[in-house]
Order: C-alpha cells, then structure tokens, then sequence
C-alpha cells in the first residue's frame, strides 16, 4: 500500500470537503472556484488530499489519488 493511499483513507473529511473533492476529476485552475471553495481546496491542501500544479503560469489543482 502506498503512502499516498494511507493518507487518503485515514484522513477525516467534512461533508463540504468529500462534495468538493467528488467534483474535481481533472486539474482546474484555482480562480475557477468562488473563494468559500477555494478555501476549503486550502484545507484539503494542506491535508495532501489535492495538490496545486502552476501550468503555463496559472495554478491548477488535482486529487492525489488515482
């Protein structure tokens, strides 16, 4: 089992996060998100849940799971 895979599992998630998180399936850029998502996308970065990408100069968010 991955590290990644542990993570993901053992991590708890609000209601607001798992909703979210269900709704990216592709890297995003960050300013699509009004700002109350974005700041749950910072908490879920900070859990390694998603991770943030800069692609040609803006910031795209991604889960870390496969």
């Amino acid at each position: 089992m991955k590290i990644n895979e542990l993570i993901i599992k053992n991590t708890y998630k609000t209601n607001e996060e798992k909703q979210l998180l269900a709704s990216i399936d592709e890297p995003r850029p960050l300013g699509a998100f009004p700002e109350r998502e974005q700041t749950i996308i910072n908490n879920l970065i900070r859990k390694s849940i998603i991770s943030k990408v800069q692609h040609n100069g803006t910031i795209m968010v991604m889960r870390n799971d496969n």
